[in-house]
């Protein structure tokens, strides 16, 4: 069985995020084993230098190649973005190539140091367009979720 390893700046502060990624959990467990690691965000002033910002993403950065093991998956503008069908088949090729464990990592609303960027085995974007990150924890495990169900060949991902 596959190990997954959500890995996020910040916490779920909403009701209905939380209650959604709790339902994604509960689904995948049938696939995989989860584990949602969620480190916490650097305090920046309310206008922050970009100085200011590098240093507090080197500081997540570190607390976040603590937990980042196997595969690992940087979600970043820089990324390429796939399709579903795409992710499925990158699932397939990982467990194939002997890894069981992909580390998915989701910055804070200021992204990821270069550092951990550069750790990376696959830089993965979801869209051009811009989300809140804790939006985008949820819409990132439908998408494993997705990617799980395409696998089974079930008529999920339709």
């Amino acid at each position: 069985m596959m190990n997954i390893n959500l890995i996020a700046v910040g916490k779920l502060k909403e009701d209905y995020l939380r209650a959604a990624s709790a339902e994604y959990s509960k689904r995948l467990q049938a696939f995989c084993t989860l584990k949602i690691t969620e480190i916490d965000e650097c305090r920046l002033s309310d206008r922050p230098s970009g100085t200011e910002i590098k240093n507090a993403l080197e500081t997540e950065a570190k607390s976040i190649m603590k937990h980042a093991r196997g595969f690992i998956v940087p979600m970043c503008i820089e990324g390429r973005q796939i399709k579903s069908e795409a992710l499925s088949e990158k699932f397939e090729n990982i467990a194939l190539s002997g890894c069981s464990e992909i580390s998915f990592i989701i910055g804070s609303s200021y992204g990821l140091a270069d550092s951990v960027k550069n750790a990376g085995s696959f830089r993965l974007s979801m869209s051009e367009m811009t989300f809140p990150h804790q939006l985008a924890r949820i819409m990132l495990l439908e998408q494993i979720y997705r990617a799980f169900m395409i696998q089974a060949g079930k008529s999920y991902h339709k």
